[in-house]
């Protein structure tokens, strides 16, 4: 298993990371042989799985995906059956208690090696419109899950100090209690960004690691936003930048901007009081956490004030 993948389990999940970790070379024997897969390639790893490129048989290649047991990760799997490849990877096998499946093989490159910006935020918003189907039963609705955000969010606003104006946490509220609440019956990817979304043969572009959400499309877009923090803090100019996104986006996706902004909105404030609490993946302390959470305050502050310009 990649020691990285090892430390970084053990260092979020403790004593249940440790074990799981230490049992998952023999998971993956387990279920190599159950789907009658050899191993085709070094192991991979995402923030929470392990991704091992393998051929069953005379056919083409795929790969087993383990994710560690959480409930974030139970749902990926039906998202994947709802889709049935279109604009996603395909699901060719899986073992639910083992948070295991045998997905389509696609390239190792993504969405993010593109330069082009307009190209990434074009073609998430594409996916993004193709994704959204008719969901079924029994998958999480996000206007359920509004109230207990919402009381995250004051809750984790009270904890740490923070740069975020009345205005703009108000503003965060405001989302969670009318958008959050009135939200369409609709599948959506739930982390859509340029790294969950890769190159392959079948269709240029497919995505995945799905959360299986049912709700607003425009939810989405403030992932996917979210996701370009890097890339922003180095514009020129970062309100026509912000805009830029918000515009492309929308366009490609047939959505309504005011509702992809609101949304972008709520996702920064959440990730700037998320990261002063918890830190981030690319930066757990230090200065680069300061800089990153620093400027994640400014783009919700920039993105409250988008919300007042006159239409």
């Amino acid at each position: 298993m990649p020691e990285e993948f090892t430390r970084t389990t053990i260092a979020r999940e403790g004593r249940a990371g440790s074990v799981w970790v230490d049992e998952l070379p023999f998971l993956v024997e387990e279920l190599l042989a159950r789907w009658g897969c050899v191993p085709d390639g070094p192991v991979m790893h995402g923030g929470v799985g392990v991704v091992v490129p393998v051929r069953r048989g005379a056919g083409e290649g795929a790969v087993l995906k383990v994710s560690f047991p959480h409930p974030g990760n139970v749902h990926e799997p039906d998202a994947f059956a709802v889709w049935g490849g279109r604009g996603a990877v395909r699901l060719l096998e899986r073992r639910d208690e083992r948070f295991a499946m045998l997905l389509e093989r696609v390239r190792a490159s993504t969405l993010a090696e593109v330069e082009d910006g307009d190209v990434v935020v074009r073609v998430a918003g594409r996916l993004n419109r193709r994704l959204a189907v008719p969901a079924p039963t029994g998958l999480p609705r996000l206007r359920e899950q509004a109230d207990a955000r919402a009381e995250q969010l004051r809750e984790n606003a009270g904890k740490v100090a923070h740069g975020l104006s009345r205005a703009t946490l108000d503003a965060a509220f405001a989302t969670l209690a009318e958008l959050g609440r009135d939200q369409p019956d609709t599948l959506i990817h739930g982390d859509l960004h340029a790294r969950n979304i890769l190159r392959a043969d079948r269709e240029p572009w497919l995505a995945v690691d799905p959360k299986g959400y049912v709700g607003d499309p425009a939810y989405d877009g403030g992932t996917l936003l979210k996701s370009r923090a890097l890339t922003l803090m180095g514009a020129d100019h970062l309100g026509k930048a912000v805009d830029r996104i918000l515009d492309v986006f929308s366009e490609a996706a047939e959505l309504d901007r005011e509702r992809v902004r609101r949304w972008a909105q709520f996702h920064a404030v959440e990730a700037s009081l998320w990261g002063r609490l918890n830190g981030f993946r690319v930066a757990r302390g230090g200065l680069l956490l300061d800089r990153i959470t620093q400027f994640a305050e400014q783009l919700a502050e920039l993105l409250t004030e988008n919300g007042r310009r006159p239409v």
